[in-house]
């Protein structure tokens, strides 16, 4: 699918502000945004495919668009950057063979995987995860993960 260069109406560009707006605060509140938010978003109410709103999706990580909540984060001593160094590197290369995957798959395959894939999440967050104190964290981690 070839992106059209059409300009944009008011409309689509307040939409589409709202959307990064939420998927920025859902993504500092609880960690996420681009797939959960961003994808639906652009499938539903601007009528992208599913390839077109996850490539769009990961266009907008490919800027560094987390760095103040990051920062936020950090501050407060809730950031292992020996974590950050090796998900991201792993990140890197997944996501390029993911994508690879992904464009050789039928449309609706794909979006039979994304929605798969979230509702499986989304059934094991509600019922299956137990939840954790904050305060069990262990004095090793607080510490590899405390700015200096």
């Amino acid at each position: 699918m070839k992106i059209k260069n059409k300009a944009m109406d008011m409309q689509t560009i307040l939409l589409l502000v709202v959307v990064g707006i939420c998927a920025g605060v859902l993504s500092g509140l609880v960690g996420v945004g681009g797939g959960i938010i961003i994808v639906p978003c652009l499938v539903f109410f601007l009528a992208f495919s599913q390839k077109m709103a996850q490539g769009t999706s990961l266009g907008v990580l490919l800027l560094p668009v987390g760095i103040l909540g990051v920062i936020q984060y950090y501050k407060q001593g809730y950031v292992d950057m020996r974590i950050v160094v090796i998900i991201s590197l792993a990140f890197f290369f997944g996501s390029y063979f993911g994508s690879k995957i992904a464009l050789s798959l039928p449309q609706e395959t794909v979006k039979k995987i994304f929605a798969g894939f979230m509702l499986i999440i989304a059934v094991k967050m509600l019922f299956f995860d137990k939840t954790k104190k904050e305060t069990s964290v262990t004095s090793t981690e607080t510490t590899l993960s405390k700015p200096t």
